[in-house]
């Protein structure tokens, strides 16, 4: 199967924390991996770095077969390629939702307005908000901004989708329909690499399953094997408070 990101060696670290300990991580194109591990453990510094919003210490970053990484990169053209949606949904407060989702399209990939505003139209639709293009982030629940995020980086058509605990900062009654969404989009065949606290679910859309601890990826796996019979003692007692909080 055709590789979509592989990462090397991957190294990080703010001053004297090193957070990511030597990464190495292939993703197929297609392929679904869920990023498990307690806060700190360095899931979404390992996202922002794929997208190169921090740059790495060392080792290296490949995407459909170019080494994003490599020096002289142009950092824009690569990051048109790969989707990220944050954990807060980052929206423009004083620009429409139509005007959200259009604004990268027009200004990176220099779509006409018209020809912009009907692909984000149909997104819209798609995911139930067509009736909320005119409006502002302020008037839309928190599941609905987020929805509206992840429609933001669709609408760059990215062969690689990024999500960062799209879920943590949404009530329990709205994570529901956030992750019908990366249902939809895993069954469509969307690359996507997912740090998640939400243990059931990566259980049922990943792929694969990677448990990180300390800045490496200590286990990874199916998630049938992983959750059912993990090898790492570390990995066990992580799975364990999870299941003894009742989220699994």
């Amino acid at each position: 199967m055709k590789q979509a990101l592989r990462l090397e060696n991957v190294h990080k670290s703010f001053g004297r924390v090193e957070v990511l300990r030597g990464i190495d991580l292939d993703v197929a194109e297609h392929e679904v991996v869920c990023l498990i591990g307690a806060s700190g453990s360095g899931k979404s510094t390992l996202l922002r770095c794929v997208n190169l919003i921090e740059p790495i210490d060392e080792g290296r970053i490949v995407v459909a077969g170019e080494e994003i990484t490599a020096r002289g990169v142009d950092v824009n053209r690569v990051r048109r390629r790969i989707g990220i949606v944050f954990q807060a949904f980052n929206l423009f407060p004083h620009m429409s939702v139509l005007a959200n989702v259009t604004l990268a399209p027009r200004k990176a990939l220099r779509l006409p307005r018209a020809r912009a505003e009907e692909e984000a139209d149909a997104l819209l639709a798609r995911f139930g908000l067509a009736d909320k293009r005119d409006e502002y982030p302020d008037r839309l629940s928190g599941g609905q901004q987020q929805r509206v995020a992840i429609v933001r980086a669709l609408a760059m058509r990215p062969a690689l989708l990024l999500l960062d605990e799209v879920t943590s900062a949404l009530d329990p009654e709205l994570v529901g329909e956030v992750l019908n969404v990366i249902r939809e989009l895993a069954a469509e065949g969307m690359t996507m690499v997912i740090a998640t606290h939400e243990m059931t679910f990566a259980r049922e859309i990943a792929d694969r399953v990677c448990f990180l601890d300390a800045g490496v990826i200590l286990e990874q796996g199916p998630p049938q094997e992983l959750f059912a019979s993990p090898r790492e003692p570390r990995t066990r007692q992580f799975l364990q408070r999870i299941i003894d909080a009742g989220r699994l």
